[in-house]
């Protein structure tokens, strides 16, 4: 949900950490943000978690890779 209503409010996330003890929004805005963007129209809630699993993948590995860390790519992959 971070990076989902980060993204949405257009900020860059090149640097942006998620950040496990930090409560943000309502669970109504959380769910309308995975609506939102999860790509499927009407899903259902087994969709929905599908999609928030796999992000949450996608995002911690994105966070783990060295070709995703600004201290080391700086301006050569801005926005990858």
């Amino acid at each position: 949900f971070q990076y989902l209503k980060r993204f949405d409010q257009r900020c860059n996330l090149d640097t942006f950490r998620y950040e496990a003890h930090s409560v943000e929004g309502s669970p109504a805005e959380c769910l309308q943000l995975l609506l939102l963007y999860c790509g499927i129209m009407d899903p259902s809630w087994a969709e929905l978690h599908n999609f928030t699993c796999f992000l949450n993948i996608q995002l911690r590995d994105c966070e783990a890779s060295v070709f995703c860390n600004p201290d080391f790519v700086q301006d050569t992959l801005r926005g990858f």
